[in-house]
């Protein structure tokens, strides 16, 4: 590494970032390196997020709560995750989550998704 590098690190704190509204009571905040991003989603009880896929990898570890996950084109494989419990999920596998209580799912992408950062992440704001 050489002395440069280090002039590119930065620094964050959840509790400064503005959560972004999105449909009914869903909530996030995102934070993006040049490969990867994480996000806090925050779901109240009966939050939905509509089945879709992207490119991205996508790891989800709930911190508190639970969701209720539905993967394949009509939900074949269903699993429950709770809090302390981490999914990963591959790239351009279909998926869908029911927030089962309140919940703070901490979500970790690779690459970093394009459409949440720019706004057209239409699934998440009807």
């Amino acid at each position: 590494m050489n002395s440069a590098d280090y002039n590119s690190v930065t620094h964050h704190v959840w509790d400064e970032i503005p959560a972004e509204p999105l449909k009914g009571t869903l909530t996030r905040k995102l934070i993006t390196g040049e490969r990867m991003m994480i996000a806090h989603v925050n779901f109240k009880k009966g939050d939905d997020v509509p089945t879709h896929h992207h490119e991205n990898e996508q790891l989800t570890y709930i911190v508190s709560g639970a969701l209720h996950f539905w993967f394949g084109e009509h939900g074949e494989r269903e699993i429950i995750v709770r809090a302390g419990e981490v999914v990963v999920i591959p790239s351009n596998v279909p998926h869908r989550a029911l927030a089962l209580e309140d919940t703070l799912d901490v979500d970790v992408f690779n690459p970093p998704r394009q459409d949440w950062l720019t706004g057209t992440d239409a699934y998440l704001r009807r």
